[in-house]
């Protein structure tokens, strides 16, 4: 095959065979599942299992458990008992069905199945179900009847394509500066409006699909296609999501098909009895790490669960795209876990789960099938091949992965040495070394480093001192010097993106506390799992200064297309501790020397006039303001030459 990953990369060509194996076998999976209809219109499993109101007003409620040899639907509607009246019949191939007449069952009302199989029975959550709900006295979770009388009308059409996302990252539940669960209505009116004034285009939000564990993030998931009830109704989410759009916002959702929570009474573990309804057999279904069930990829009824429920969320709730949470854990057999991910042989041997490989290839040609605007964001520590590259060329068909490695390496560069002995030259490798075929998402901290445990990047620069000092008028260094190397570290972070860049929210005005949610050992406390946002506001306290700093950097990201080209290195200079590169037609030159300042300091550059369009230096970002804001400079003999003054970042635009 012609044009295929391994053409322009030499390295892979020993892997042609595997790589061209690898693309017949998803292609041989399509057609398994799809046979001669397109993708697209073959994955419908969310029409047909769970809980439907028929145009006659009557009701049926059908689920998939060949290991069963009874299932009772039990609720509110007949008292929680067991009666013939409620009894599912199978219908063939592991399926059982049951059709009520319209008067059995009424909006709101709380349901459950009860399971009989060989030896056992108990109360089950229906796998598709679309509304859980949490009593919150006993804890207990049951499925809901969601049918209200009016249905949501959208109003917004979709905001088109992101070529080049600036993503906010939130989590709906911690998004209020109360000390309580905020709700989707509480996310529309307040953090909205902030995201659309930062400039960022497309929110990422977390822990919409159910989970049990409030504290899990979201990562632990129960029931795959409920919206978590904890936050508001689907008509609030749907509200959140048309307003978004209204804005010009995308919404992506952060999707979990990577494990599911072993929670039998809520989640899928032991839904008829079996150990391997819809995960792996034995150990290679239990996952070490994280205690929860590691799905079978390669079972029909797992890629056509997994498959529509990427399906259902987009047409129920019309989200512009996924990203795909915890990939190295599916891509591998071992999880990935301590492995050090050094040459490409890692990608193509028999450590990959290709199962997997072949779902996840799946799900991307069913998301652009539904929607060619709508794009896929990979979480990926192990760098695999091929996984954001198109799957015409041999990929996977991710539109982009993260840049995890980035993160890390801040955390290492701050934690490890004093920014003096800094490597301009690592910086800069450490944040542009990507695959040429491949887009990524490069962060400076994501949610994973505000967590309990962890460190923000504000909390490792400032510790303590930021608590007592960053009120205007204080005279402190530490302060000083974080609040300086932030708006550098996040600055250089976004202008060297690859294709992306994201924020989890509160960062970028330097929130002050970590995330710890409510939990027996902090006395079920609310308040580290919320977002202080009124520190950012006072004009008297540094933090406002940041944000504004991060909303100047954002829109001129934006608003100047800047990550549509790739940056071009012009000095990197180890002594001087300077950086400087150009892309499109900006200069972005970074002084990350903590004491030197360096006047007439000169580089090549094209001939022309420059002009100084954004410094972080500048007193209305909290800056000493050594540099004239507006200020325009000229080029002598194929040089320009600047003003660099120490721990400051400046970018010109040709005139």
């Amino acid at each position: 095959m012609k044009g295929m990953i391994y053409d322009k990369d030499p390295w892979l060509e020993p892997y042609k065979i595997a790589i061209d194996a690898r693309h017949r076998r998803i292609l041989e999976a399509e057609k398994h599942l799809a046979g001669k209809l397109p993708l697209k219109d073959a994955v419908n499993n969310h029409l047909y299992y769970g809980l439907h109101r028929r145009e006659d007003g009557s009701w049926v409620f059908r689920e998939w458990a060949p290991s069963a040899t009874r299932i009772y639907l039990i609720g509110e509607f007949n008292n929680w008992k067991r009666t013939s009246a409620y009894a599912l019949s199978p219908v063939g191939n592991g399926n059982w069905e049951i059709t009520l007449p319209e008067m059995f069952l009424s909006h709101g009302e709380l349901y459950k199945l009860f399971v009989e199989w060989p030896g056992g029975g108990g109360e089950r959550l229906p796998a598709y179900t679309t509304r859980a709900v949490q009593d919150p006295e006993t804890k207990v979770f049951c499925a809901q009847v969601w049918a209200p009388a009016v249905p949501y009308e959208w109003k917004n059409p979709l905001p088109g394509p992101r070529r080049t996302p600036l993503i906010y990252e939130c989590h709906i539940g911690m998004s209020s500066e109360e000390e309580k669960v905020a709700s989707f209505d509480d996310f529309r009116t307040t953090v909205l409006p902030r995201v659309a004034s930062l400039g960022y285009d497309t929110i990422q939000i977390m822990a919409l699909q159910e989970h049990p564990y409030y504290g899990s993030f979201g990562y632990q998931v129960s029931n795959f296609f409920a919206l978590s009830s904890r936050f508001g109704t689907p008509e609030e989410f749907k509200a959140l999501v048309d307003e978004a759009h209204g804005l010009g916002i995308a919404v992506v959702m952060d999707i979990v098909h990577s494990h599911s929570v072993d929670n039998e009474a809520e989640g899928l573990g032991r839904l008829d009895g079996s150990e391997d309804l819809y995960f792996y057999k034995g150990e290679q279904g239990h996952h070490p790490a994280w205690g929860s069930l590691c799905f079978d990829y390669g079972k029909d009824e797992v890629r056509y669960f997994l498959l529509s429920n990427c399906k259902y969320w987009m047409e129920e709730y019309h989200l512009d795209g996924f990203r795909f949470d915890g990939v190295t854990s599916m891509l591998y057999w071992d999880h990935g876990l301590g492995k050090d991910f050094v040459g490409y042989d890692n990608y193509f041997n028999e450590g990959v789960d290709e199962n997997a490989v072949t779902y996840l290839a799946l799900a991307n040609r069913l998301i652009h099938s539904m929607n060619p605007d709508a794009f896929t964001i990979a979480e990926d520590v192990s760098g695999m091949a091929g996984l954001a590259a198109p799957f015409a060329r041999g990929g996977v068909g991710f539109d982009f992965r993260m840049a995890m490695g980035i993160a890390d390496n801040w955390i290492k560069w701050i934690k490890e040495l004093r920014d003096e002995d800094w490597s301009v030259g690592e910086i800069w490798w450490q944040l542009t070394n990507k695959r040429a075929d491949e887009k990524t998402i490069s962060y400076a901290e994501c949610h994973d480093q505000a967590l309990v445990g962890d460190k923000t990047l504000i909390f490792r620069l400032m510790d303590k001192e930021m608590y007592f000092s960053m009120n205007k008028d204080s005279q402190n260094p530490v302060v000083d010097r974080g609040i300086a190397l932030h708006k550098m570290i996040r600055l250089v972070t976004a202008a060297t993106a690859g294709n992306g860049y994201l924020n989890f929210m509160g960062n970028e005005f330097g929130h002050p506390e970590w995330i710890d949610f409510p939990r027996e050992g902090n006395g079920w406390s609310y308040a580290h799992a919320r977002r202080q946002w009124s520190l950012s506001e006072p004009d008297y306290l540094r933090y406002r200064y940041l944000k504004d700093f991060d909303a100047a950097m954002v829109h001129l990201i934006r608003k100047e297309g800047l990550l549509v080209s790739p940056p071009e290195l012009l000095v990197q200079d180890e002594e001087k501790k300077v950086l400087i590169f150009r892309r499109k037609n900006f200069i972005f030159a970074f002084n990350f020397n903590a004491e030197g300042s360096f006047p007439d300091y000169g580089f090549d550059v094209p001939d022309g006039e420059y002009v100084h369009v954004l410094d972080s230096d500048e007193e209305r970002f909290d800056g000493f303001g050594r540099i004239a804001p507006g200020e325009h400079h000229f080029t002598l003999q194929g040089k320009l030459y600047l003003y660099l003054p120490s721990r400051c970042a400046e970018v010109l635009r040709t005139v």
